[in-house]
Parts: C-alpha cells; sequence; structure tokens
C-alpha cells in the first residue's frame, strides 16, 4: 500500500465490533478514499480469536478491493466496484461513473451489533437506491465467531433500474458483484473447499451451501461462507493471484429492481483459526444453522 493511500485509510470513521470485550473487527462506515474505488463502507481489518487477520484493503493489485463490502459493478450505469468499467466491445476502460455509498442514518450501533440506513449516489449525486443493512458479530466456539451480514435494496428511482455485471455483459466468468471478501493471503497457501468439491475451477460460479477458504502456513485460518437458504447465488471464487469470494447478484444475467423494490440477501461468515478440513467445516456450517437467528 502506498504512503498516500495509507494516509487516507487513517482518515476514516470507524466502529469496533467487539465480543466479549475483544476487538474482532474494525467497520469503516465513513470512508475516505478516492473516487475511483466507489468509496463505501467496509469492513478492515476483520481478525480471528487470537487476532490474525483476514481481510485486505487497498492492496496493490486491486486498489478498490476493500475488506469485507457491499460492491456492485454496474447499477443503472454506475459503478459501485471501483476500479474500471466493462463495456462491451470494449473491455474494461476507466470512466468517470463512480458511484458512492453514504451512510444515511444510525438504526442500532451497540459493540456486537451495528445496523444503518444507506444511500447509493450515482457519479452526479442522484440517489438511486436506498439500503438497509445489519452487521452481529456472533460467537461460535472457542475457535471461531461468525459475522451475520445482512442487507436490502430499494430502487428509489421512478423506473426500472438494472444491476448488472462484466460477466451478464458477456465477459465469461466474471459475474462478481454483491458481498465481496478480499482475504489477506501473504506467505499462506489457500485451499477453496464446498460440500464434496473443492478447488477454484469446480467452485467457481457454482451454487453450493457453502464454501470456505482453508489458509495452511504462518498463523493459519479458515473462513466459511454461509449464506441464507435458498438464495442460491453462484460464487464468484478467486485464489490465483489473488484470494476473494462472493456471491453474484448477476452472474451471467442482469437483475432488475422495480421501483420501490430490490434484492434482499443475508450471509453468515465463520471466522475460524487453524486451517480447517471438509469435516470441522461442516461442523461448523451446522452451528452456525442452529444458532441462526431470525
Amino acid at each position: 500500500m502506498s504512503a498516500e493511500h495509507a494516509d487516507a485509510l487513517a482518515l476514516v470513521q470507524t466502529h469496533r465490533l467487539e465480543l466479549g470485550g475483544q476487538a474482532v473487527a474494525e467497520y469503516v462506515w465513513r470512508p475516505h478514499v478516492p473516487n475511483t474505488l466507489s468509496p463505501r463502507p467496509f469492513l478492515h481489518p476483520v481478525r480471528t480469536l487470537s487476532g490474525v487477520e483476514v481481510t485486505e484493503a487497498m492492496p496493490t493489485d486491486h486498489l478498490h478491493h476493500l475488506g469485507a463490502s457491499l460492491a456492485v459493478p454496474d447499477v443503472g450505469g454506475a459503478n459501485f466496484w471501483g476500479g474500471r468499467t466493462y463495456v462491451r466491445g470494449r473491455g474494461s476502460v476507466p470512466l468517470p461513473n463512480h458511484g458512492v455509498q453514504r451512510h444515511h442514518r444510525w438504526e442500532a450501533r451497540t459493540e456486537a451489533v451495528l445496523a444503518h440506513e444507506l444511500r447509493w449516489n450515482r457519479f452526479d449525486g442522484t440517489a438511486l437506491l436506498r439500503e438497509r443493512r445489519r452487521i452481529a458479530a456472533r460467537p461460535v466456539d472457542d475457535r471461531a465467531w461468525a459475522l451475520d451480514f445482512r442487507y436490502s435494496l430499494q430502487n428509489l428511482t421512478g423506473e426500472p433500474l438494472v444491476i448488472s455485471s462484466p460477466g451478464a455483459k458477456g465477459r465469461i466468468g466474471a459475474g462478481y458483484g454483491g458481498f465481496f471478501w478480499r482475504a489477506r493471503r501473504g506467505l499462506r497457501s489457500v485451499r477453496i473447499l464446498g460440500p464434496g468439491v473443492a478447488g477454484e475451477e469446480r467452485l467457481h460460479g457454482a451454487r453450493t451451501d457453502w464454501l470456505a477458504l482453508a489458509a495452511h502456513g504462518p498463523d493459519p485460518w479458515t473462513l466459511v461462507f454461509v449464506p441464507d437458504a435458498g438464495q442460491g447465488d453462484p460464487w464468484f471464487v478467486r485464489g490465483d493471484d489473488y484470494v476473494g469470494v462472493g456471491p453474484s447478484l448477476a452472474w451471467s444475467e442482469p437483475l432488475t429492481a422495480l421501483p420501490g423494490q430490490g434484492p434482499r440477501r443475508r450471509i453468515v461468515t465463520v471466522i475460524a483459526d487453524g486451517a480447517l478440513g471438509a469435516e470441522a467445516i461442516e461442523g461448523l456450517v451446522e452451528t452456525v444453522a442452529a444458532k441462526r437467528e431470525s
């Protein structure tokens, strides 16, 4: 990270999420980042119970990757992902179309629960979406805790609003957009696991009940992503040039939100110490399902 971008991160306004008095994550609810990164609230750093950081923000390979955040590459022509915009027939090009997610008001703000309303504003300041977001830190066991992230989007315009991705515009396998987690690999090797299956090539674009990243090496960790049952969004997965995971809102087809309507999603991420195997991960998934609140 450059000194300039480090200074930008130093100006943010944050709220600490804690469990039992221990800080497990910082929520940057009012960021100060360049407009080309599509400024938005994000979680970073997120830590295991032993203090290992498992998110990465503004890495040199993709400056617009901001820890764990809600990012969509195209909402009515506005880029809420950051970086370049994919244009059919031209590829990814820099455009002055970056949107901003702005905090509007708090609904809850405690050590373990945050809830607020946001506005997704287009580059000219027009509000496209109202979002209600709720983030909660929950205990799991002595090696893991869970981050419960849920959101609902409402179209504020008087016309249908198209939510899209490069994948929906013809770029095969690039259907990213939605909740996205940029993980910190460091010197570790990372295995990508799903129910009865493993590997990026088999899980990228797949629809599974959960997906896990298990990092082997110094200070090992495991992340287990568990969406609500029935959501069925395909996974966008990267494990080679960088490590990132997110369920896609518009994998190969755009999603259209009518006026006053929009998608609602929930995903629970288990953050565990140690590089866990499939059996231990399944156990965590069952524990999360048993503890999941309505």
